[in-house]
């Protein structure tokens, strides 16, 4: 194999698919990025962990055809370290690859290409396109409530699933069982009768990555075990999680009565102000909700107290409630326009935030003992 590829064109794409490999591995193989020159002009490059593979393919001028493996977070430094505007030549035979660029030389060891691991992807059925912006927005407003937990392993993912309410629409929902958010779009052509899938974590950190230097549209093909991003010149392919997501409209409270409206943006900063002295037991922040006003207070046993009063419309009851700061803060962050929408029920009750009922975004909070 011998190829001779820009540094700039070589470090983007080596840039999207190293970032799957993971540092430690026990099989060597999956250490390691798949380069094959393509007859005709072009480098494939390809990465995997068995779980997510990417595959890309950027131009380059061929002398010789071939394919090899090599360690994808090395080539991934030696290319960041290259001259910038470099013209990098690759060559590869016996075993090892020749990297060089202008008077910089480096000799690498490889590994087979027979041996690389390829995701079969099967029968994909179900097929649509999503404008690159909206599966952005997707993503964003949903993946923080993405659990953590490897025991509740069916809640490591963003589940997307298709309903008819109103009208046909798709629906993206994360929680880790302290928050909810849910996230809907008109259903796209091509997506009715689409199974039900739990996308993994480490796929939409990935995908949502490449979708920053993405415009037009992405190909989207799944089937009930497997996904594929059709982003350009990379293709995303990845497992999903393989498990039932919960009935998340059951924690969705429909009779919250007691409503106030408020300026996310002081709210946000309030919240943020007051949780500076609280600590990681004591995320706690205390809302007291009073007509027209709230009160903010953390208490902190080594740290002492914060209170700030934040102006919203509020015209209902009296009373208190608790929240863990951090959650409030990772929903308010994507909360825009000049008021939102804060349904409360009482103390122990889940709570409801939106920037209005014809948001796409609806968040709920389950609140704590203060």
């Amino acid at each position: 194999m011998k190829a001779t590829i820009e540094r700039a064109v070589l470090l983007k794409s080596l840039g999207h698919v190293q970032s799957v490999v993971e540092r430690r591995n026990t099989i060597p193989i999956l250490s390691n990025v798949l380069i094959e020159a393509v007859d005709g002009g072009g480098l494939k490059l390809m990465a995997t962990d068995l779980d997510l593979q990417i595959v890309e393919t950027v131009d380059a001028q061929v002398e010789q055809a071939g394919a090899t493996t090599v360690s994808a977070h090395t080539l991934f430094d030696i290319a960041r370290k290259l001259p910038e505007g470099s013209q990098v030549s690759l060559e590869a035979a016996e075993g090892k690859m020749a990297v060089n660029a202008g008077r910089a030389r480096f000799n690498l060891s490889t590994l087979p290409r027979d041996d690389f691991p390829v995701i079969a992807e099967g029968e994909l059925p179900t097929t649509f396109e999503l404008p690159a912006a909206t599966l952005r927005d997707m993503i964003d407003k949903t993946r923080f409530a993405i659990s953590t937990e490897e025991t509740r392993y069916y809640l490591n993912g963003i589940f997307v699933h298709v309903s008819d309410d109103d009208q046909p629409v798709m629906k993206a929902a994360a929680t880790d069982g302290h928050r909810l958010a849910r996230y809907t779009i008109a259903r796209p052509d091509g997506a009715e009768g689409m199974p039900d899938v739990i996308i993994p974590r480490k796929c939409v950190a990935e995908l949502r990555k490449m979708l920053d230097e993405l415009d037009g549209t992405v190909e989207v093909a799944l089937s009930d075990g497997k996904i594929r991003f059709g982003l350009g010149t990379a293709v995303m392919t990845s497992k999903l999680i393989d498990g039932t997501f919960p009935d998340y409209n059951r924690v969705i409270p429909t009779g919250n009565d007691k409503l106030l409206k408020i300026d996310p943006r002081a709210f946000e900063e309030g919240v943020d102000r007051v949780a500076t002295i609280a600590t990681e037991k004591t995320r706690a922040v205390k809302m007291g909700l009073d007509t027209d006003k709230i009160t903010l207070t953390v208490t902190s046993p080594e740290n002492g107290t914060a209170s700030e009063e934040v102006a919203g419309a509020y015209g209902a009851d009296g009373f208190e409630i608790g929240f863990n700061a951090r959650y409030l803060l990772d929903i308010l962050g994507q909360l825009h326009g000049d008021d939102i929408e804060v349904h409360l029920a009482d103390a122990a009750a889940p709570t409801l935030i939106r920037e209005n009922d014809k948001a796409a975004a609806l968040y709920v909070l389950m609140p704590m003992r203060v």
